[in-house]
């Protein structure tokens, strides 16, 4: 009586089929092309088995061209780009704009009636000085020589500073209440300026000067709610009061 196999068999004898596929197979590259971008290698591969060769045709795409390091990037071509100018330039504006607002502070502190904002003033005072020292070392990581661009914006803002201290009476809360307002006019272009250089770091792969760049932006922010507090706690209030 003739025997036939089990299905256990069977499926043995399917699985050494497979095997003997895979391990009497092998591959070549016979072409390389290039479309928009990716590299694609044509990989023929033979399969040997008895009384039968089978040839199949696959495509593999390599690595995509331009996804290098970017620390790869020369220095020159990075200093040329455009978005990098752009960059610098707006440095050069916040380190005069730091440097500005030094003078600015000294002034408002002085002017100011309550000794709560004058502390205010003086913290932030010893703060901006941080601040430049920081803008300082963001240009030295992106290898730039540390120059002041005049900024007529943070001009603008302290020229008004300095009107209001002119236009209310000395010892006042009004005074304190102009003060502040003015003060946060100046954390708001700061806080902008910062927000915005600080991502740029970041696209550009300046990693480090975007740290310090946030750091700032940080502290900018802490003040102008600083200030806030100060003003909603009493100097509103008792400005309010006044003939």
């Amino acid at each position: 009586m003739d025997r036939h196999p089990t299905e256990v068999e069977e499926a043995q004898a399917v699985q050494d089929s497979e095997a003997d596929v895979i391990h009497n197979s092998f591959s070549w590259i016979t072409s390389l092309n290039i479309y928009k971008g990716v590299i694609f290698f044509k990989i023929n591969t033979i399969h040997t088995m008895p009384n039968k060769i089978l040839e199949t045709n696959s495509t593999v795409p390599a690595a995509k061209k331009g996804t290098g390091d970017k620390s790869t990037i020369n220095k020159d071509e990075m200093k040329n780009a455009p978005l990098h100018k752009f960059f610098v330039s707006a440095l050069k504006d916040i380190y005069y704009a730091e440097n500005a607002i030094l003078e600015a502070l000294e002034k408002m502190q002085e002017a100011a009636t309550t000794e709560e904002l004058k502390d205010a003033f003086e913290d932030h005072h010893l703060q901006t000085q941080k601040h430049v020292k920081r803008l300082e070392k963001v240009f030295q990581l992106v290898d730039e020589k540390p120059e002041k661009k005049e900024c007529k914006a943070i001009k603008g803002i302290i020229e008004e500073g300095e009107e209001v201290i002119k236009s209310t009476e000395d010892g006042s809360a009004t005074r304190d209440v102009a003060l502040i307002i003015a003060a946060q006019k100046v954390e708001h272009y700061e806080i902008a300026t910062y927000g915005g250089l600080a991502q740029l770091a970041i696209t550009m792969g300046h990693d480090k000067a975007a740290d310090l760049l946030e750091r700032t932006l940080q502290e900018e922010e802490d003040t102008d709610s600083h200030l806030t507090d100060i003003a909603e706690t009493s100097i509103n209030f008792d400005a309010e009061q006044e003939d």
